[in-house]
């Protein structure tokens, strides 16, 4: 992989082991501004891994992570969070005893240092906006669908003022609809200008979303490329989307009755 002198995101032989395991590898990519960047790979491959390098949950053993042209491997997590670098998880963890509007404004007051609280409302209220959540505003965070746990999960990111947004597995539990919804939400957020990397195990997800799409197994790069190069590489095939009993890929790796690879 070559580097990429525009890049809002860059990875330079990033590793993590714990113990005598290589959890990640010498891996390496870059995310171009505005993109929507994809991590796919089989269980144990080092997705969520990664994610947690780069959110500074994990220190890295070796590797250096760039963000807009800044070194932030050294950083802890509340200073990438500043410098533009937000996160939603798959696990979603809301408080309870707080409303919706009260989730969203703790990512908006603590998300940038020495923001006042006309800034955090304004901040507040476009995430509620965007993530569609303003009309259930005022309602505790214990009462809402796990939709509706998903779009607060990524609008207290958004409040953050993130250049770069990253989605672990955000469809996870949903319905077919309801997965469809959260895609247009990750369309439009995109568009109102946020840097996306997602991990998905969802390949229609995937094909709907990506513009690039990165493929790791065992912690290491594995390929690279747009949704229909990687799916039909054969490095790839054998790894993650398997093969038929005639030796062939898969004929149809975008159905959705897929056993999960998690």
């Amino acid at each position: 992989m070559t580097a990429d002198a525009n890049a809002v995101l860059e990875i330079r032989s990033l590793a993590k082991r714990f113990g005598g395991l290589a959890a990640v590898d010498d891996l390496s990519f870059h995310v171009r501004p505005g993109e929507i960047f994809a991590i796919i790979g089989p269980n144990g491959a080092g997705k969520t891994t990664t994610l947690n390098l780069l959110s500074g949950l994990l220190i890295p053993t070796a590797g250096r992570i760039h963000l807009s042209g800044r070194e932030i491997q050294h950083l802890p997590s509340f200073e990438r969070t500043h410098l533009g670098l937000g996160r939603a998880f798959q696990v979603v963890q809301p408080f309870p005893e707080m409303t919706v509007r009260e989730n969203v404004q703790v990512g908006a007051l603590f998300g940038t240092p020495g923001i006042d609280r006309a800034e955090g409302d304004r901040r507040t209220d476009a995430a509620l906006e965007r993530t569609g959540l303003t009309r259930i505003a005022g309602q505790s965070a214990e009462e809402l669908t796990l939709l509706q746990e998903k779009r607060l999960e990524i609008a207290r990111a958004l409040a953050t003022d993130p250049t770069v947004l990253m989605l672990d597995e955000v469809m996870a539990g949903l319905r077919p609809g309801e997965a469809r919804q959260a895609v247009e939400l990750v369309r439009d957020v995109r568009e109102s200008g946020v840097t996306i990397v997602f991990i998905e195990h969802v390949m229609p997800v995937v094909r709907d979303l990506a513009d690039r799409v990165l493929v790791m197994d065992h912690g290491r790069f594995l390929a690279e490329g747009s949704y229909t190069e990687v799916t039909a590489d054969p490095a790839v095939i054998e790894a993650y989307l398997g093969r038929d009993d005639d030796g062939t890929g898969d004929e149809d790796p975008d159905r959705d009755d897929r056993e999960d690879p998690r």
